[in-house]
């Protein structure tokens, strides 16, 4: 098989077969494995998270341009199902939001390293409303389900100068195991006790209401074509997507809307002066200009020694993202990492095995 043709194949079989995610990634896992011994190169496969899928594929572009004896494939399975897969020794490396477990690190030898850092923005269609803003403590109410309108009196607070519609709320929700789940409910939890005890922080929550939207694509598609509706997706969806985003309340007081300068304030509220909590939580940073929901996407690492080409192959990718693939991040829709932190990180991976 040619080597452009891998992806399109995969997404074809997802598409049309009924493959379990975990069989559709050992059928990737095989394909690469037989076009490195066809054409005597190494295919490097990871795997998660589909918030960092772009860059990724923008990755494997400019980085398959180097060399042609090491190429990488990405495949977007979400945060959850990438984390299980590199935890059983599937593909080279994996990719999401979730902070990983004490348990996961020290049973399945693996660690995480920032990639970039992501902003998860509440999403809205409402006619003729641009500069809408929530709290917290109000969107917890929504995603609850004890919110139900729009004109409702918790939203006419935040938004006084606003002629709120009488419209019936849309909640949309991403499906289990996705990485904007988890920070979405992470700040949710942080800014609302009864949403803390009755869903929690997690990436496959049970959501009291709202429809379902597999993809982060598909929820800005469908929030975008559904009056009334609301629900939260990475920056980059959502103004590629051209949707309304709602300013969010962060601990200063403050409303905020998401953009590369206010995530990138949060990361530097977090990270600052050390530059090596690799694994921190970004929600509710400190800070008059830090954006609330923000977040690191990691790629996740075996610290354990693999096959030495694969091993090798993986490194130099790894140097090559964190240096000269940098470049792309910005031109991808996302927020690179502050100096400091791309140093510290850099240090990091020497030792990393």
């Amino acid at each position: 098989m040619e080597r452009t043709g891998l992806l399109p194949a995969l997404k074809r079989c997802v598409g049309r077969s009924s493959l379990g995610l975990g069989r559709v990634f050992a059928s990737a896992l095989v394909l690469s494995m037989a076009f490195s011994c066809a054409q005597n190169a190494v295919v490097l496969v990871g795997s998660g998270s589909s918030i960092p899928a772009p860059l990724y594929n923008r990755w494997t572009q400019e980085y398959g341009k180097r060399d042609a004896r090491t190429q990488m494939r990405y495949l977007p399975i979400g945060t959850s199902e990438g984390i299980k897969q590199i935890s059983h020794g599937s593909g080279d490396f994996g990719a999401g939001e979730v902070p990983l477990s004490q348990k996961e690190r020290s049973e399945n030898n693996l660690t995480e390293l920032p990639a970039v850092i992501i902003g998860i923005t509440p999403i809205y269609n409402l006619p003729n409303v641009h500069q809408l803003r929530l709290s917290g403590d109000v969107l917890a109410e929504i995603f609850l389900g004890d919110i139900k309108s729009w004109n409702a009196s918790q939203i006419a607070k935040l938004n006084p100068e606003i002629d709120l519609p009488a419209l019936p709320i849309k909640v949309v929700i991403r499906p289990a195991g996705k990485g904007s789940n988890y920070v979405f409910t992470e700040f949710l939890s942080k800014s609302s006790a009864k949403f803390h005890s009755q869903v929690g922080i997690s990436a496959s929550p049970k959501w009291p209401v709202g429809v379902s939207a597999e993809r982060s694509s598909d929820m800005a598609d469908k929030v975008k074509s559904e009056p009334g509706s609301i629900g939260y997706v990475e920056l980059r969806y959502a103004t590629q997507g051209n949707v309304a985003q709602a300013a969010v309340l962060n601990p200063a007081g403050k409303f905020v809307k998401a953009s590369e300068q206010t995530i990138t304030a949060a990361c530097q509220a977090v990270e600052a002066p050390h530059w090596d909590s690799f694994s921190a939580s970004l929600t509710n940073a400190p800070g008059a200009d830090s954006f609330p929901i923000t977040s690191f996407t990691w790629i996740y690492l075996r610290t354990g020694s693999t096959e030495s080409s694969r091993a090798a192959g993986l490194d130099d990718f790894l140097h090559w993202i964190y240096s000269d693939g940098q470049q792309f991040v910005s031109e991808e829709g996302y927020a690179g990492l502050p100096s400091a932190l791309l140093a510290s990180v850099k240090k990091k991976l020497k030792s990393y095995r």
